[in-house]
């Protein structure tokens, strides 16, 4: 009934997915409904298919339009006070995307070790350089909810942003690359990126890890480590998704 009236969520048909063989059971499981997505331009285009994409999806390719998600963020308000200024904010994809070139490298986990010693790393040290290439902006994605984020980030010494707001994700976030909370992997299921590490590492469904150029909300270029994404993969391939790689590709 609520597929009938257009009001079922992601998540919910996610978990009527998983129990009906994929995106499609789902749909005829609910009498083959029609449905409506509350999706926002340009980013609703084919946003449903990879939205409801589960782990081994078809990973987004050139040209598609990113997923139309809201990433559950903490923002800095002085004027809580405490020991915890901080409030939530939702920031769309539209927020972060819209009119805009910018990088995100995603990664299996805040404070992983290939994750904090290099692909991070990597990345705030060339973050001036990158944008030199028409870049607007650097994200680092992880499927870790906002309060790891920032933690993450603190430990990793990136210099907090604590008064502009010219970034949507700050005041709150850092100064170089931004940390983006996809704390209910919709934006990494999207992008059919979901990979499930729980057998080797426990980790449950996280990010496979890649590095995307996205260009006014659509792809632009991928580089996904091992060329797809591999579920309870043994090895953390780190070879195409570095900050190297992409300001070569930003280079050309």
């Amino acid at each position: 009934k609520m597929l009938r009236r257009g009001a079922v969520s992601l998540c919910a048909l996610s978990s009527v997915a998983a129990r009906s063989g994929g995106v499609a059971g789902a749909i005829n499981a609910c009498g083959n409904s029609a449905f409506v997505m509350q999706g926002r331009a340009p980013f609703a285009g084919n946003v449903f298919k990879r939205a409801m994409s589960l782990k081994g999806g078809a990973p987004a390719k050139e040209g598609d339009a990113v997923p139309d998600v809201v990433f559950k963020c903490r923002v800095r308000d002085d004027k809580i006070g405490g020991d915890n200024p901080f409030d939530w904010k939702d920031v769309t994809s539209a927020d972060l995307f819209k009119g805009k070139r910018v990088v995100i490298f995603s990664l299996p986990g805040a404070f992983t070790p290939t994750c904090s010693t290099t692909h991070l790393p990597g990345y705030e040290s060339n973050y001036e350089a990158i944008k030199a290439c028409g870049v607007d902006e650097i994200y680092c994605l992880s499927v870790n909810d906002a309060f790891v984020m920032r933690q993450w980030g603190i430990s990793q010494k990136l210099e907090e942003e604590k008064s502009d707001t010219s970034n949507p994700t700050n005041p709150g976030n850092f100064k170089k690359v931004k940390l983006l909370p996809d704390g209910a992997c919709m934006f990494t299921r999207g992008m059919g990126m979901s990979s499930t590490w729980d057998t080797n590492r426990g980790f449950g469904e996280r990010s496979w890890r890649y590095s995307v150029v996205i260009n006014d909300g659509k792809v632009e270029k991928m580089f996904i480590e091992g060329g797809a994404v591999e579920q309870n993969s043994g090895p953390d391939p780190f070879k195409v998704s570095d900050a190297t790689t992409m300001l070569g590709y930003l280079k050309k």
